[in-house]
């Protein structure tokens, strides 16, 4: 496993390792132990703001969709989910988004991380 990055919002966390893994591949063995990993690569304060803004517009778009009965809105989710995260962390975060290797569980994450900001149990 690559030597974890120094995470900028939680140093103590840049001295281990972010998560268990399971040993037959290297994969997360469950969400619980992604989430740490998850919350280190989203570490830039911008990144995490662009996410929550971006899962917002994910709802939005979902209730449109059930309002309007609009399809478009339905394909509209992931245009403007994964947009607005992919520029976090493209641009601001400058790591390759969870997404790609975790497709389910990156999901879950946006899903906690947006619920834990706007509940006030993570920092905005």
């Amino acid at each position: 496993m690559p030597e974890p990055r120094p995470c900028r919002t939680f140093p103590a966390m840049s001295q281990i390792d972010p998560a268990p893994v399971q040993p037959d591949g290297g994969r997360y063995a469950s969400f619980e132990a992604f989430y740490p990993f998850y919350i280190h690569e989203h570490s830039n304060r911008t990144c995490r703001r662009i996410h929550v803004v971006g899962t917002s517009l994910v709802i939005a778009a979902f209730a449109a969709a059930m309002l309007t009965g609009n399809p478009w809105w339905f394909a509209a989710m992931p245009l403007v989910g994964y947009g607005f995260a992919w520029v976090g962390h493209f641009v601001f975060e400058k790591n390759t988004p969870a997404t790609f290797k975790y497709p389910l569980w990156s999901l879950m994450g946006d899903f906690r991380l947006f619920f834990e900001t706007v509940t006030g149990k993570r920092r905005w």
